[in-house]
C-alpha cells in the first residue's frame, strides 16, 4: 500500500465531494479479511470521505455496518479547517455521528477546546461532558500551567452548523482561579454568519443613575439590515431605552440612533421625557451625482452626557445631492438646520439654511499656461429672531504662473466678486453690525495681485541643502470700506495666520471684502537634511496704503495699515523629534497675538512625550470673550502587551485644569483588559457646577471570541 498521502485534488468543473462517496484511505500497512469483510490499517493512517477528513495511527473499517474505528493521535479535519485530536473515536453513517474519547479541538480564531468525552450527531453537533475551552496560547516556559483565562462547563454543545458553542454550569477561571459563574453561556464558533442574540452587557454607577446595567439585543432582521436595542435599567433614573438600526442597498446605506427616557428633574435636566436621534443616509444616484441627509436633534447635552450618548454641543440636521465631474467640476445643493443644546445658547438667533447652492468650474490650462476658474455661491438663511438673508454670488478668477531667467518664480492673480443681497432685520442680529432694518445691497470687487519670490538654493554636501525665499505681492483693488450696512453669514470667524498672508481675500466667505492696495512680503527659510529631516522658519506680514482699516475688527492683526507679523516654524531633524508652531506678534513691540506650539518627542519606538501650548486673544464672535491661554501634556508608553498613556490641558488663564485624562490597556491573543479615566472641568455658564458626567471611569474586559463586559463610573 502506498504511504500517507493527502486526498487527491478535484480537478476543474468536478461535482463537490458527497457524504455517499466510499471511504478511501492511505497507510503503512493494511489488512483485510474477506470473511468479517474487516479491513484494518495501521501506521500513518489518511481517510476521508466526502470533505472529512481522518488521521490516525490504527484505523478499523467494517465495510458491513459502516462503523470506523480509529486509536492512537486521531485527527478529524471538518471542511472549514477546524480541527478535532481525541483519544480514540467511533464513526458510522459516513463519518457524521460517533463517539469521542479525550478530546481536544482546534477551532476558528485560535479557540481550543478539550473534554473528557464527545458524541457526534448529524456531523454537526458535538455534545460534551466535563468541558475546558479557551483562546490563549499554551504558555512557553510551562505548557500545563493554566492560561490567563479558560472556561470550565459541566457539559456544551458545539454546533457546526450554526458555529456556536453552548455551555452549561460554566465557570470562568483567570490564572487557574474560578471567578465567575453563570447556568448558561453562548459564543460564536469561527466564522460566524450574523445572527440574533444578545451582546455583552455594561454596568456600573453613576451620580445620575446609580447602579445602572445595560443588555444590548442584535436582531439580524435579514441579510441587509440589523437592529441593536439597549435598554438601560438605573437605580435612581427611569429606564431608557436605546436603538440602533443599519440597513443598506445597492446604492447606499442608512443608519440611525436613537433614545429615549424619561427625567426625573433632579439634576440639571429638566423634568420630562427626553431623547435624541443621530441619523445619515447616502445614496448614489449614477456615477455622477449622489445625494444625503442627516437628521440630528437632542433634548440636551446633558441627556446625552448622563445617558451615555456622547457629550455634543451643537448638532447639525442637512439634507443634500452633490454632482462631481472629474477634478474640474463639482456642485452641491443642500439644506440644514443647526441645534444649540447648551442652555446658553438661543436657538431662535441660529439660522435655518435653505436652499444652499454651490457650483465650481477649472477651465483647462490655457495656450499661456494660465487657468480660469468660476464658482457661484448662492444661499438663504431664516431666523426666528434676527437677521433674514438671500445671498447670491458669483466669483471669477485667474492665475498665470511664470519663471523668469534668473529663477525667480512669478504668479499673476486676478480675482472678481458679484454679491446680491436680500435682507431684513439686519440691527436684530448680535454678531452684526447695526445698519438698516431690511434692504437690498449688491457687493462688487475685484483684485489683482502680482506674487514673485525666489528660491536661492544652497548645496551643503553631505548636510543636505538649504533654502532662502523671499516673497513679495502686491494686492490691488478698489476700498471697499467697514460694510457695516451688509449682512455677514459666512465671514464671521476670521483668524489672521501666515496660511492666508498672501490670499487675495483673506476672508474665508464672500460677505466681507478686502479692498484697497497693500503689500504682502515674507521671507522663508529651510535646511533639508539628507535622512529626510527638515528645519523650516518663516515670518512675513502686510501693508496696507490707505489708512481706513476696512471690515477688520480689532485685534485681528490687520485693522492697522502695518499688520502684525505672522510666521511659522518647524524643526524635524529626526524620525524622533518634531516640533511645530505658529503664531501671530505685534507690529510694534512683538507682543504675542496668537501661539500655537506642539512638540512630539519618541524617546523609543514604544515611548511617546506630546506637549502644547496655545494662545488665542479674545475675539467677539466667541462666547464667553476673553483670552485663551492654555498648556497641555501627553505621554504614551507601551511595554511588552501593555499600554499607557495620559493627557492633560491646563488653563493658564483661569488657573485651573481643563480636561485630564489615563489609560492603561492590556492586549494578548485572548484576553483584553482596558481602564479609562477622564475629567472635564467646563462649568454650566452662570454657576459653579460642573457639567453632569464631567468623570468618567470605565473598565472594559475582553474574552476574545467569547465577549466582553464594560463598568462605567460617572
Amino acid at each position: 500500500m502506498p504511504g500517507q498521502g493527502a486526498p487527491a485534488a478535484q480537478p476543474p468543473g468536478a461535482a463537490p465531494p458527497s457524504e455517499n462517496d466510499p471511504v478511501t484511505f492511505t497507510a503503512e500497512e493494511v489488512e483485510y479479511d474477506q470473511n468479517r469483510a474487516l479491513v484494518v490499517a495501521r501506521g500513518r493512517v489518511e481517510a476521508w470521505q466526502g470533505n472529512r477528513v481522518l488521521r490516525a495511527d490504527e484505523f478499523t473499517y467494517d465495510r458491513n455496518t459502516g462503523v470506523a474505528t480509529a486509536r492512537g493521535n486521531v485527527q478529524l479535519i471538518e471542511a472549514d479547517g477546524q480541527v478535532v485530536f481525541a483519544d480514540s473515536v467511533v464513526l458510522q453513517n459516513q463519518f457524521r455521528d460517533g463517539v469521542i474519547e479525550g478530546l481536544r479541538g482546534l477551532l476558528a480564531q485560535n479557540g481550543r477546546v478539550a473534554a473528557a468525552g464527545a458524541r457526534r450527531t448529524d456531523g454537526n453537533f458535538f455534545d460534551l461532558s466535563r468541558v475546558v475551552y479557551s483562546s490563549c496560547d499554551p504558555c512557553e516556559r510551562d505548557p500545563l500551567a493554566p492560561p490567563i483565562w479558560q472556561l470550565r462547563a459541566r457539559t456544551a454543545t458545539l454546533d457546526n452548523e450554526a458555529r456556536q458553542a453552548r455551555y452549561r454550569d460554566a465557570v470562568v477561571e483567570f490564572g487557574g482561579v474560578p471567578m465567575f459563574w453563570t447556568p448558561y453561556l453562548q459564543h460564536p464558533a469561527g466564522s460566524v454568519p450574523r445572527q440574533s442574540g444578545f451582546l455583552s452587557p455594561t454596568f456600573g454607577v453613576t451620580d445620575f443613575l446609580g447602579g445602572f446595567i445595560e443588555v444590548p439585543y442584535y436582531w439580524a432582521i435579514d441579510e441587509s439590515q440589523e437592529l441593536v436595542l439597549r435598554p438601560q435599567f438605573a437605580t435612581s433614573a427611569a429606564p431608557n431605552i436605546g436603538l440602533e438600526y443599519r440597513r443598506r442597498f445597492n446604492f447606499g446605506e442608512i443608519e440611525a440612533e436613537g433614545s429615549v427616557g424619561y427625567l426625573d428633574g433632579t439634576s440639571s435636566t429638566p423634568e420630562g421625557w427626553a431623547g435624541h436621534i443621530f441619523s445619515r443616509g447616502r445614496f448614489a444616484i449614477d456615477d455622477t451625482w449622489r445625494a444625503g441627509f442627516s437628521l440630528n436633534r437632542a433634548s440636551s447635552e446633558e441627556y446625552l452626557r448622563v445617558y451615555r450618548y456622547g457629550a455634543r454641543r451643537l448638532l447639525d440636521s442637512n439634507v443634500f445631492t452633490e454632482g462631481f465631474w472629474g477634478a474640474d467640476s463639482y456642485a452641491r445643493i443642500d439644506a440644514r438646520a443647526f441645534q444649540g443644546l447648551r442652555s446658553t445658547d438661543d436657538n431662535s438667533l441660529i439660522p435655518v439654511v435653505g436652499p444652499n447652492i454651490y457650483w465650481d468650474w477649472r477651465a483647462p490650462v490655457d495656450s499661456l499656461g494660465g487657468t480660469f476658474t468660476a464658482d457661484t455661491w448662492n444661499f438663504a438663511t431664516f431666523r426666528d429672531r434676527g437677521t433674514d438673508t438671500q445671498r447670491a454670488a458669483i466669483r471669477l478668477g485667474y492665475a498665470l504662473p511664470a519663471t523668469d531667467r534668473m529663477g525667480g518664480l512669478w504668479t499673476l492673480r486676478a480675482q472678481s466678486d458679484l454679491v446680491a443681497y436680500n435682507y431684513t432685520d439686519l440691527n436684530d442680529a448680535p454678531n452684526f453690525a447695526t445698519g438698516r432694518d431690511a434692504g437690498q445691497a449688491t457687493v462688487a470687487n475685484v483684485r489683482a495681485g502680482l506674487d514673485w519670490r525666489m528660491p536661492f538654493i544652497r548645496r551643503a554636501g553631505a548636510y543636505g541643502h538649504q533654502v532662502i525665499e523671499p516673497r513679495v505681492q502686491m494686492v490691488t483693488g478698489p476700498v471697499t470700506g467697514r460694510q457695516s450696512d451688509i449682512p455677514n453669514e459666512d465671514s464671521i470667524d476670521f483668524e489672521f495666520t501666515d496660511a492666508n498672508l498672501f490670499s487675495l481675500n483673506r476672508f474665508n466667505g464672500r460677505d466681507r471684502q478686502e479692498g484697497g492696495t497693500r503689500i504682502d512680503y515674507a521671507l522663508r527659510g529651510a535646511w533639508h537634511f539628507p535622512n529626510g529631516g527638515l528645519l523650516e522658519g518663516l515670518a512675513g506680514a502686510s501693508y496696507r496704503m490707505q489708512r481706513d482699516g476696512g471690515p477688520f475688527y480689532a485685534g485681528s492683526g490687520l485693522e492697522n495699515r502695518a499688520s502684525d507679523w505672522v510666521g511659522r516654524a518647524r524643526l524635524a531633524p529626526t524620525p524622533w523629534l518634531e516640533f511645530m508652531g505658529r503664531g501671530r506678534f505685534d507690529q510694534q513691540g512683538g507682543d504675542p497675538r496668537f501661539l500655537d506650539l506642539s512638540a512630539s518627542v519618541s524617546l523609543s519606538s514604544r515611548t511617546t512625550l506630546t506637549a502644547g501650548y496655545l494662545y488665542t486673544p479674545a475675539v467677539p464672535y466667541l462666547t464667553p470673550v476673553r483670552n485663551r491661554d492654555e498648556v497641555a501634556l501627553g505621554v504614551t508608553q507601551q511595554f511588552g502587551n501593555w499600554r499607557f498613556s495620559a493627557f492633560g490641558r491646563y488653563d493658564l488663564e483661569q488657573e485651573r485644569p481643563v480636561v485630564i485624562s489615563a489609560s492603561a490597556a492590556y492586549e494578548d491573543e485572548c484576553f483584553l483588559f482596558e481602564a479609562r479615566f477622564l475629567k472635564r472641568f467646563a462649568e454650566i455658564a452662570g454657576t459653579s457646577d460642573l457639567y453632569p458626567a464631567s468623570t468618567i471611569l470605565l473598565f472594559r474586559i475582553g474574552l476574545k471570541t467569547v465577549g466582553d463586559v464594560g463598568f462605567r463610573a460617572i
